[in-house]
C-alpha cells in the first residue's frame, strides 16, 4: 500500500493508497481485503495514530471492520498490509468497550482540566 498526503481527502479512491488529511486529521483507503468498501480512521489520541519514518507510514491500532460484510482486520505497517486474526463477536463487543472507556477517561481527564482552568480564572477575577 503507498501513501499519500493531501489536503483534501479525493472523491475517487484509488486501490492500495493511504491518503491522509493532517488537516482534517483523517485517514482514507480502500478495505485492505479488496472488497472496495470506503475505510476512514479518524487520527486522534482515543482514535488511530499514523507514525512517518520519512519513507513509509504505518497505522496504530489495527483495522477491524466489524460492520462490513468481511469483517477484516489488519494492520498497516510501513506500507504493508499485515492480517491480523479473525475476532470473535465477543472480542468485538469487548474490544468495543474498551475504546468506549479509553474515551470517556481521556475527555474526563481533558474536562477536569477546563474546570480547574476556568475555577482558577474565576478566583483571580474575585467571581467566586
Amino acid at each position: 500500500m503507498q501513501h499519500k498526503f493531501v489536503e483534501f481527502i479525493p472523491d475517487e479512491l484509488a486501490s492500495d493508497i493511504l491518503y491522509i488529511s493532517l488537516d482534517y486529521g483523517s485517514a482514507v483507503h480502500k478495505c485492505g481485503c479488496g472488497c472496495g468498501e470506503e475505510i476512514v480512521t479518524p487520527l486522534s489520541p482515543t482514535d488511530w495514530k499514523i507514525t512517518f519514518n520519512g519513507e513509509t507510514v504505518s497505522l496504530h491500532p489495527s483495522v477491524g471492520n466489524w460492520s462490513l460484510p468481511c469483517q477484516s482486520h489488519y494492520l498497516i505497517k510501513e506500507n504493508q498490509i499485515v492480517w491480523c486474526g479473525k475476532w470473535s463477536k465477543k472480542q468485538i463487543q469487548s474490544g468495543r468497550h474498551a475504546d468506549s472507556v479509553i474515551k470517556q477517561k481521556f475527555f474526563k481527564q481533558r474536562l477536569s482540566k477546563w474546570q480547574s482552568i476556568l475555577s482558577w480564572i474565576s478566583r483571580r477575577l474575585g467571581l467566586r
